[in-house]
């Protein structure tokens, strides 16, 4: 077994190869004449051309090549006339060439057959190759995914972790903030006219900070909140829940002059609490930020979405922000504008942000210092808008 290659059917070494074919062509020489003594004619010539043919399968080209000469060489002298001599007459030269002929042919027929054979293992062993290449991305795939599934679980009962701890901390924080502004409040009434000017100023320090801090606090809980809260879906009505917040804000600064532009807007399907607070919390801001300006344009529309989604915009022509602060904004507690400047948490943005996520959507923002900004958010469209359309007067 050491000398013979069972893979591809052939025989290792190339002394045994090219000794095969010598000792191949003898012994089917000596067959021919065993057979001829027999009284059997004309035998000859198949059996070497067979022999050619099985030299050729299992010891390669070389050895066919040798073997069709030596075997021309033994059957001009052994079974073409004159015999015993390598002298061809001219009568038997056809039918030495046709003897030398089909001895090339069997060979080569036999080669190219050999040839395609190697081709079709190496073809093979290719494909075995890359199957178990795919076989070992795929593992490694579904490795990766498992281990992201592992990490997103993680993530999901840190983040339910961190709800909580807010939740519970800023609800625990209110009853001593309370205590805070309720004794503030009764030593301003009660000691006040002991209090000189600075002890007064103190004293309102105290009480506008632990004030500000119990905005913040009602925002924390507030968007802890939207994590915990089970969310219901349905159909809803864009165009007539945002014409409804442009008037509640409106009527709380009625005062201002502001110039309010609505397009048409499509229906679209979420949970219709969570889409008012969205709403109200990005008009409240286009009205928030264009507080310097004589009369505020504030304008909501929509632009054209791909076949699930649509796009709702809310434009202002405020103070705007400049664009490298743009990742800052739906953080929470993050603010692009000083406290004295406009009032306000840092909440309501990073609100908007995650109630936007949570139904599968994105937000993005486009601003230029005080040129005005831009909110977009995305949300699935309406399961059935022909019978929302049907419903409205």
């Amino acid at each position: 077994m050491a000398y013979w290659d069972s893979e591809f059917q052939r025989v290792r070494s190339p002394l045994l190869r090219y000794g095969l074919a010598v000792v191949s062509v003898a012994i089917s020489t000596a067959a021919a004449l065993l057979i001829q003594e027999y009284q059997f004619r004309d035998v000859e010539l198949p059996v070497i051309v067979l022999v050619i043919g099985l030299v050729t399968w299992y010891a390669g080209t070389g050895p066919a090549v040798v073997a069709v000469l030596l075997s021309s060489l033994t059957f001009n002298y052994f079974f073409a006339e004159p015999l015993y001599t390598f002298y061809v007459s001219t009568r038997d030269i056809p039918y030495f060439l046709i003897f030398v002929l089909s001895a090339v042919v069997v060979a080569s027929f036999s080669a190219v057959r050999r040839r395609i054979e190697e081709n079709l293992r190496h073809a093979r062993d290719r494909l075995q190759d890359e199957l178990e290449w795919r076989q070992q991305r795929d593992a490694e795939i579904r490795k990766l995914n498992h281990e992201l599934t592992l990490r997103a679980a993680e993530l999901v009962a840190a983040n339910k972790e961190l709800e909580s701890f807010a939740y519970s901390v800023s609800h625990d924080l209110r009853a001593p903030l309370r205590h805070l502004v309720g004794y503030s409040e009764l030593l301003q009434k009660h000691a006040s006219g002991s209090l000189d000017d600075k002890g007064q100023k103190y004293l309102q320090t105290i009480l506008e900070a632990a004030k500000r801090m119990g905005n913040l606090i009602d925002d924390l809980l507030a968007f802890s909140r939207i994590g915990r809260v089970e969310s219901r879906t349905s159909d809803v009505d864009l165009q007539q829940l945002v014409k409804e917040v442009a008037s509640e804000v409106g009527q709380q600064a009625k005062e201002r002059k502001i110039s309010w532009k609505i397009g048409a807007l499509p229906a679209c399907h979420g949970d219709p609490s969570l889409l008012r607070l969205v709403v109200v919390n990005l008009v409240s801001n286009a009205v928030k930020f264009t507080g310097t300006r004589s009369l505020a344009a504030i304008e909501i529309g929509a632009v054209n979405g791909n076949a699930d989604k649509i796009e709702i915009f809310v434009r202002d022509n405020g103070v705007g922000f400049e664009m490298q602060y743009v990742d800052k904004l739906f953080g929470v507690f993050q603010r692009l504008h000083r406290a004295d400047e406009f009032e306000g948490t840092g909440i309501g943005l990073a609100t908007v942000h995650r109630i936007i996520h949570r139904h599968g959507g994105t937000v993005r923002a486009e601003a230029a210092l005080d040129r005005g900004a831009t909110f977009y958010f995305t949300l699935p469209k309406a399961v059935n808008p022909a019978e929302m359309k049907a419903r409205q007067p």
